[in-house]
């Protein structure tokens, strides 16, 4: 059986803390206690709970960059790697709703909208995110104006941006509403709607 470190202890740790309740109603002694490390480890390893945070951030990033690189193959149609792309985002919610029994949405908007602001590690570590999932997002887009399926005059980012920001609203209400029953549906009809695809694409 493979030993954890104190570091990824910490980490996953916050992970739940922070992504089930919010940044600011959880206490560094509260990760801490509940990590089985004491305050000296965590202040070895990071040396603010944004520090904290950002490796959350990441560490849940390249926890989910195999999925994403398997879903968004450029060996796949456009079509099925948007179909990918949404399979991929609610079997997530749901398997975070199995494991803490609640929904947590977006960790990545939940962190970049209480702090990000204000905490610059915090709001770097989200942009640097956001870019990477931009580059998947991307790839499909051009692809589907090589299809014919959005005009060649499309402006893109446009579409990526309300994109984002759709998914980002509909895991946000999810939240809200603790409910993931109307989540996936809603999901596919948006993002559907928004490319101009087909209920069945």
């Amino acid at each position: 059986m493979t030993k954890i470190s104190t570091k990824d202890k910490l980490i996953e740790t916050g992970i739940e803390l922070i992504w089930r309740n919010s940044y600011g109603s959880i206490s560094v002694d509260e990760i801490c206690r509940k990590a089985g490390v004491n305050k000296g480890s965590f202040y070895h390893y990071f040396k603010s709970k944004a520090e904290l945070a950002a490796a959350v951030l990441e560490f849940h990033f390249d926890s989910c960059r195999s999925d994403f690189d398997e879903a968004f193959s450029p060996a796949l149609s456009p079509q099925q790697r948007i179909n990918n792309m949404i399979d991929l985002i609610v079997n997530k919610q749901e398997e975070v709703y199995a494991q803490y029994g609640q929904v947590c949405g977006c960790p990545f908007s939940a962190l970049g909208s209480e702090i990000g602001a204000r905490e610059d590690i915090v709001n770097t570590k989200v942009q640097e995110i956001f870019s990477s999932y931009d580059r998947y997002m991307l790839s499909v887009l051009r692809d589907l104006v090589e299809e014919g399926v959005l005009a060649e005059d499309e402006d893109l980012n446009v579409v990526l941006s309300a994109l984002r920001s759709y998914i980002m609203g509909v895991k946000m209400m999810a939240r809200v509403e603790n409910s993931l029953e109307t989540f996936r549906a809603d999901v596919r009809f948006g993002v559907l709607r928004i490319l101009g695809l087909p209920g069945d694409a």
